[in-house]
């Protein structure tokens, strides 16, 4: 049965109520890059610092974190950060070049990898933390504090390859043609992204996502070994050292696979991506299974009467069960706030 949320409820943090299992109306909502370059805010604090710095200063990063729950109350704030921070953090160069993205020294063979040092990793994300503190004390007790880290195949996509593609195929060849590098590659990020977690656990983040957007570019049998083994273990040592952690996975386009994932990984949710009919979704997996998403971000930028009724479509047959509403990838650089503010107010409409 759905429960209300009432004044009475607000100290229970409805996010956290659904990660828990339970269904609550309206759902809450917040959205994947929710701070960002659409939020004319966003984009003066970011002429004051490259995007490492912002990550890396508390004063900046805490801003950023805040925006869009001044603006719009969302219902969770997500640390403002990035899921290439780990590496970066173990010694491997990282830059942002605008317009092209993440550019990074390959790690493409032992010697590479043998050069990251997962010790320097603390000291490194210790103003990351230092941010998540700050938050826990600034938010409403309403809002829930997430943190995030990318899950190990994502992250060593970008690691491999030296920055995004397509098809990622140098990554995915290192994986068959040399295996046990790439099976030590993601032994590694598996202990410093389980570490990294418990450590934005212990300074407030209420719950943590694991962001495997590359997840869907994989065939079954190393969907199974490279995402959700992986998964499994990150959530098992999380929990093994903060029991009772609630944690989100996005295995992005990973079709059918994802109903696989969110059984063996043991996540409380299963964010969900634009491709996935949510209804029909719902009748394949548990009940206590909470789904975020999974409005098509394209809707959101087009706005109008197409996002109210694409709100309604996704929302209403999910009443009844536990269901954040979130968009099935980030939000465009070219939204217009009033559409975020428009998206918010049919999620929360009660009707």
């Amino acid at each position: 049965m759905d429960s209300e949320i009432s004044p009475r409820m607000a100290q229970a943090k409805p996010l956290m109520r659904v990660l828990a299992g339970e269904a609550v109306w309206p759902p809450p909502v917040w959205l994947m890059r929710q701070a960002g370059r659409y939020l004319p805010e966003f984009r003066a604090e970011r002429a004051r610092a490259d995007f490492l710095t912002r990550c890396t200063t508390p004063d900046i990063a805490t801003e950023l974190t805040m925006q869009p729950i001044r603006r719009y109350g969302m219902d969770a704030a997500i640390l403002f950060s990035d899921i290439l921070v780990l590496p970066w953090a173990m010694g491997q160069d990282l830059r942002f070049i605008e317009g092209r993205g993440p550019v990074m020294e390959p790690i493409r063979n032992r010697q590479a990898l043998a050069a990251l040092s997962p010790d320097r990793v603390a000291s490194v994300v210790a103003p990351i933390q230092e941010t998540l503190r700050r938050l826990s004390t600034d938010l409403p007790a309403s809002t829930t504090l997430l943190g995030f880290a990318g899950s190990p195949f994502t992250v060593a996509c970008y690691m491999v390859e030296g920055g995004s593609s397509r098809e990622f195929a140098v990554t995915r060849t290192m994986a068959l043609q040399d295996p046990a590098l790439f099976d030590d590659l993601i032994a590694l990020l598996v202990r410093t992204t389980t570490d990294m977690l418990i450590g934005q656990i212990d300074a407030g983040a209420d719950a943590v996502m694991l962001f495997d957007s590359w997840s869907g570019i994989l065939p079954p049998s190393q969907f199974r070994r490279h995402v959700i083994a992986p998964t499994r273990e990150i959530v098992a040592g999380i929990r093994a050292a903060r029991p009772g952690t609630r944690i989100i996975g996005f295995p992005r386009l990973a079709g059918l696979m994802a109903i696989e994932y969110a059984e063996a990984t043991g996540v409380d949710a299963l964010a969900c991506d634009t491709s996935v009919d949510m209804a029909a979704l719902a009748k394949r997996v548990p009940d206590t299974l909470a789904l975020q998403g999974n409005l098509d971000p394209v809707i959101l930028r087009a706005g109008g009467q197409a996002l109210t009724d694409e709100v309604r479509r996704i929302r209403n047959p999910l009443r009844g069960r536990p269901h954040v509403f979130n968009l099935g990838h980030g939000v465009m650089p070219d939204t217009s706030p009033d559409h975020v503010g428009q998206l918010v107010d049919a999620v929360r409409d009660p009707g």
